[in-house]
């Protein structure tokens, strides 16, 4: 068995619902063609034009997901008004995306269990480079699935045509 599969509660019909960290690419495909907002933790705004936290949240609106920045450093990015933390947003996401490094994580991971349940997100996904095994954990057992050490914009420029 799958160590990183997590049976959680049953549905109506008695079947177990389940969260796992995501890793293939199958699986992969099938969440980035259903997101239809993020919300990004860290996101830059055009004055790092350069950088990750904005390019990257740049291609995933471009192929028509809504992008909602959460960084109390701007205002605004791409259009969208930015909040401070991810309590603030009042619209509901259904990924939370994650530019911080990975010491952040179990800080982000505790504000998005801190979320009411009907307010969670379906998934978690940590950007390149970014692996933190507990804080996953955490949030599988949530049931939220999670990836991790991958980047949205390439799947988001390769599922979502």
């Amino acid at each position: 068995m799958d160590r990183r599969r997590v049976a959680l509660r049953g549905d109506a019909s008695g079947g177990a619902l389940s969260a796992r960290v995501l890793t293939d690419e199958g699986d992969l495909a099938n969440l980035v063609r259903s997101v239809r907002v993020v919300a990004v933790i860290g996101m830059k705004d055009e004055r790092h034009a350069d950088q990750p936290a904005f390019g990257i949240p740049q291609i995933v609106q471009a192929r028509g997901i809504r992008v909602i920045p959460v960084n109390p450093m701007i205002s605004s990015s791409l259009g969208e008004k930015a909040w401070p933390r991810l309590g603030d947003v009042p619209d509901a996401f259904d990924l939370v995306n994650i530019f911080r490094r990975a010491t952040n994580i179990p800080a982000h991971a505790g504000e998005i269990l801190a979320l009411p349940p009907e307010r969670r997100p379906t998934a978690v996904w940590m950007q390149t480079g970014i692996v933190h095994e507990a804080s996953a954990a955490r949030l599988v057992e949530a049931g939220i699935d999670v990836v991790m050490d991958r980047c949205l914009g390439v799947l988001t420029a390769r599922y979502r045509r």
